[in-house]
């Protein structure tokens, strides 16, 4: 990404569950430029930031075993930096299923840091639920259950490894009106005037990114022209980000539930980003919430969009 100092330093915060792969994280991004400091205490990142010019963007790790560490902390020291004018500040979390880190674990044959007296699976359960509500706030949410440590270093090239190219990692994501807006968006979008599949019962047990459902709201004569619209805008937007020197643009949809309309419109834009060169990344928030993120067949639940 290319990253202009003179207007904004770039500071990536990286967490995640012990055997998520955060310190594979860290080192690719030392490897990419990043000054690299890991397990630092929250307390010491914005003495690390005041105590003068950094000529090289930022990489920090943080470790649910700091004794002053908790996901509100993380969150709130996140939000206190980007107050700062100079700055510009990422959240990126490193996650992988409990399954997945009892297996790695049980590969290295390490204790897990939350449990040293008791079963690795003991302290993946308890690191989760402290890392539930930060894994809500993350700007880059990067699942490594199935990536290889190669695979992991490319997600990350992904995301921070281009200094001289697009500048700017672009985050979409689709979210429920009645849950609040997701943290740190830059533009939100409200789809909640669309056609509503949840209206329709052989639709309404279904998510925006089924087939059928995409059609179905695509049959609204109001959502071509949303589309192109809102497409149209940020394709005008985006190169002024870059030269702005923003390192991460997240957008967000929203409808009632977070399930149909605003799913749809996130994957309709995201591809439209795509085809024409973006960076880009997606994220359904309510369907990672019911564990179907990935879904587009019928989903558990009476929550309505």
């Amino acid at each position: 990404m290319t990253q202009d100092l003179r207007t904004s330093q770039h500071v990536v915060l990286v967490t995640g569950p012990a055997g998520a792969g955060r310190s594979t994280a860290i080192n690719a991004l030392e490897d990419f430029g990043f000054e690299a400091i890991d397990n630092i205490p929250l307390s010491l990142i914005p003495r690390l930031i005041e105590g003068g010019a950094v000529t090289r963007p930022l990489a920090l790790g943080i470790d649910t075993r700091n004794r002053d560490f908790s996901a509100a902390g993380v969150t709130e020291l996140r939000d206190m930096l980007r107050q700062r004018p100079d700055l510009t500040v990422d959240l990126t979390y490193l996650d992988a299923s409990p399954d997945v880190l009892a297996r790695r674990y049980s590969e290295t044959r390490r204790r897990h840091p939350l449990a040293p007296l008791d079963t690795p699976a003991d302290g993946i359960a308890r690191e989760l639920a402290l890392l539930e509500d930060l894994r809500a706030h993350a700007d880059i949410l990067i699942d490594t259950s199935a990536l290889t440590v190669h695979d992991l270093r490319a997600e990350m090239e992904g995301w921070f490894g281009e200094q001289v190219a697009q500048g700017v990692a672009i985050s979409v994501q689709s979210f429920s009106y009645k849950r609040g807006l997701p943290q740190g968006l830059d533009m939100a979008f409200d789809c909640r005037f669309l056609r509503n599949p949840h209206w329709e019962p052989d639709l309404r047990a279904f998510t925006g990114q089924n087939p059928d459902v995409a059609d179905y709201i695509a049959q609204d004569a109001r959502f071509a022209p949303f589309l192109e619209k809102v497409a149209d805008l940020l394709l005008f937007m985006l190169p002024g980000v870059v030269q702005e020197g923003k390192a991460h643009f997240a957008i967000g949809f929203g409808c009632t539930g977070g399930k149909h309309r605003s799913v749809c419109m996130a994957e309709s834009v995201t591809a439209a980003l795509a085809q024409e060169g973006w960076r880009v990344s997606i994220r359904h928030r309510e369907l990672e919430r019911r564990g179907a993120a990935a879904l587009s067949g019928p989903q558990v639940g009476k929550e309505s969009q």
